[in-house]
């Protein structure tokens, strides 16, 4: 634990980690919120501490959706698991390629793919609403989904990271063809493996504030829970409006950060 955080900036982030673990949990994305409530909170502290004690939190909400994802929404694990074992060989590789790439050519390329994600599930109002696919899913198409689902948006995650989970959910609809709560339950899957290997690698550097890591987890964890059991109890509607929520705030986001941040 830092030993200069006041109890208002710990309540904050607290409250931070309780947002990002529902956020998560319907349909992925939510580092867009822990992640700059720590930056802004702890300026003090190295970006590496920073990033390895989010993951540290995140990875219990994350792994708390999927379990009650997996109790009551007809997940494939097998599909889930191949999908993550391959993107976390993606996000091992962006990690690597991350150092070397220029955020100010990137950002506007991400910004065109999300535009047109957004596009996308605006004007097709029935989007993942309900599956598609009858009967077993092509291998084609499994392969499909480990290469661009697995390794095209692990390696995303590994060298930028934020809105990885409503990119996840968005390609498994389309590849797979699974309605958007199946999709969101799947995702949790994938992200789970991505985060033990990215915890693994930040706890082999020392990289992690446990203590603080452990108080944010916990928050997660009920955010997480909550947030897979709405997404589960509303459907396919309440998840799609999430995820439109989600993309647009990702949009303003990434626009600041490439014309208006110092």
């Amino acid at each position: 634990m830092p030993p200069d955080i006041s109890l208002f900036t710990l309540a904050l982030l607290c409250l931070a980690a309780l947002a990002a673990g529902w956020v998560d949990a319907v349909v992925g994305g939510g580092g867009l919120l822990l992640l700059p409530a720590l930056l802004v909170g702890l300026p003090q502290v190295p970006t590496a501490f920073i990033l390895g004690t989010n993951k540290s939190a995140a990875i219990v909400g994350t792994s708390a959706a999927a379990v009650t994802y997996l109790r009551k929404a007809p997940i494939d694990v097998g599909i889930a698991l191949r999908i993550g074992v391959a993107a976390m060989a993606g996000s091992l590789g962006g990690a690597f390629f991350a150092a070397g790439i220029n955020s100010e050519v990137l950002r506007p390329l991400i910004m065109a793919v999300l535009l047109g994600v957004l596009a996308f599930v605006l004007f097709r109002p029935a989007f993942g609403t309900t599956a598609v696919a009858s009967g077993p899913v092509s291998r084609q198409r499994v392969l499909a989904a480990v290469l661009i689902a697995g390794l095209g948006i692990g390696f995303y995650d590994g060298l930028i990271g934020p809105g990885t989970g409503a990119f996840l959910v968005v390609a498994l609809v389309a590849v797979l063809h699974m309605d958007l709560v199946t999709s969101s339950a799947t995702a949790k899957v994938v992200n789970v493996c991505t985060n033990i290997g990215a915890l693994t690698m930040f706890a082999i550097q020392g990289t992690v504030l446990w203590q603080l890591g452990g108080l944010l987890a916990l928050f997660n964890l009920v955010g997480g829970t909550v947030g897979a059991r709405m997404a589960l109890k509303r459907g396919a509607g309440f998840v799609r409006g999430v995820l439109v929520l989600v993309v647009i705030v990702l949009l303003c986001k990434l626009a600041y950060d490439q014309w208006f941040a110092v």
